[in-house]
């Protein structure tokens, strides 16, 4: 059981740590105002070189998001309450990110044989940025890749909150975990208390008169 949630929370902690390093475009579009054609082209740039990046990364990444899932759904299959009150809601949260990534951010040319069966899935918002035209920082942003952008950045934070209530929730599970076996000890030691005493006569102090053997002289 250890060893599972282990498994969970360095898988989650690792995606956590994915989406955290698009920070660097996503600060300039999500918090900040106003947000300026130079700040969208910076994030607009960041974006077009991890669309064009190795699809091993994406396969890589891929491996690491199955694993989190296998991981969660065998915990869950355990059959305890714990387990599905805190993993069933860990799977959830997992299956959002992971939805909402393979529908609107991930699909591209670069991952198209896993889409052969949906010709209809729409284009990924990364495959908006494998192009990007010859521009200055100072020129205007185009409106329809605005939308992307600030989409993409939404859809980022929304799977951090996600995966940070995984977290949560695995952290919880751990708490309760600890509290009722520092329970069940408690029982155990008070039922077993009574048994291990042994039963000893306490020590009477009992003062011992000795006959006065004076003689008495007359």
């Amino acid at each position: 059981m250890g060893v599972r949630a282990g498994v969970v929370v360095c898988v989650t902690s690792f995606l956590l740590g994915a989406l955290f390093t698009h920070w660097i475009a996503d600060s300039l579009t999500l918090w900040r105002s106003p947000v300026t054609d130079e700040h969208l082209w910076t994030a607009a740039t960041y974006y077009s070189i991890l669309a064009k990046g190795p699809p091993q990364a994406f396969w890589f990444l891929g491996s690491i998001v199955a694993t989190g899932c296998v991981t969660i759904l065998w915990s869950l299959g355990d059959g305890e309450a714990g387990n599905i009150m805190f993993d069933g809601g860990s799977i959830f949260l997992f299956g959002v990110t992971v939805a909402m990534y393979l529908y609107s951010v991930l699909p591209s040319p670069l991952l198209q044989p896993i889409f052969l069966p949906l010709p209809d899935l729409p284009t990924g918002l990364f495959a908006q940025f494998s192009a990007l035209p010859d521009h200055q920082l100072k020129d205007p942003f185009p409106r329809s890749l605005r939308l992307v952008t600030l989409e993409l950045a939404s859809n980022n934070l929304i799977c951090s909150v996600a995966l940070t209530g995984v977290l949560a929730l695995q952290a919880g599970r751990f708490w309760a975990e600890n509290s009722d076996a520092d329970d069940e000890v408690l029982v155990s030691g008070e039922m077993e208390g009574p048994q291990s005493r042994t039963k000893t006569p306490e020590p009477h102090m009992e003062k011992v008169h000795q006959p006065n053997t004076t003689k008495s002289t007359s």
